[in-house]
């Protein structure tokens, strides 16, 4: 069992509900699901760690790095943030500082390794039945501003881009009972790209 245990490779992931799976069992978040997947391919990772709230924007979420318990380097860190900020109104100049600062720390956390990190693209929450009666146009295209921001970064950095809005907006009533969050079956589309992106990371 140690034996395993010391050969397992290890995975960060940053970020805010969407991460942390607000309303959905641990097995059902994202991350957790994409390890399952990778295991039935015999690429064995320890449980995700995850730094993540409800909430987050990109300044809180760099707070919490300052005094985060992390145990660098990770074989792969993901890193997705940013609907909050939209959510808030905060800016996209605000955006891409911040979200760079966020990416140089999520490459330092993989040991120096820009491909070892993967940036995961802002799901449309404009879409789901939470937004009803709001202005989907504009909250659509705010977002896809936000991920220009972040996919430019990402490209700039040499880090890995997974572009999941699509499903957000293809599978909108796949959500929580509080008609906003992602369910465990849109997580699972995430998590079989995720997972395909860290098999080809790790070779």
């Amino acid at each position: 069992m140690m034996e395993t245990e010391e050969k397992s490779l290890r995975l960060l992931c940053l970020g805010d509900s969407y991460t942390i799976g607000e309303g959905v069992p641990a097995h059902e978040r994202f991350p957790e699901q994409a390890v399952a997947l990778l295991k039935q391919r015999g690429i064995i990772f320890s449980p995700p760690h995850i730094v993540a709230t409800t909430g987050w924007t990109t300044d809180e979420l760099l707070r919490a790095l300052e005094t985060a318990v992390l145990d660098p380097p990770y074989d792969v860190v993901t890193l997705l943030i940013g609907v909050n900020n939209q959510y808030r109104g905060r800016s996209l100049n605000e955006y891409r500082q911040q979200f760079k600062e966020l990416l140089h720390k999520a490459i330092g956390f993989a040991g120096g390794s820009a491909r070892r990190v993967i940036v995961l693209s802002i799901p449309d929450w404009g879409a789901t039945p939470y937004a009803a009666g709001r202005n989907r146009v504009q909250i659509a295209g705010e977002i896809d501003a936000f991920n220009q921001v972040n996919a430019e970064e990402a490209l700039a950095a040499g880090a890995n881009y997974l572009h999941i809005t699509p499903y957000s907006r293809l599978y909108a009533e796949w959500v929580t009972g509080d008609g906003l969050h992602p369910d465990g079956r849109q997580y699972h589309l995430w998590a079989a790209d995720l997972a395909d992106h860290i098999e080809r990371i790790i070779g």
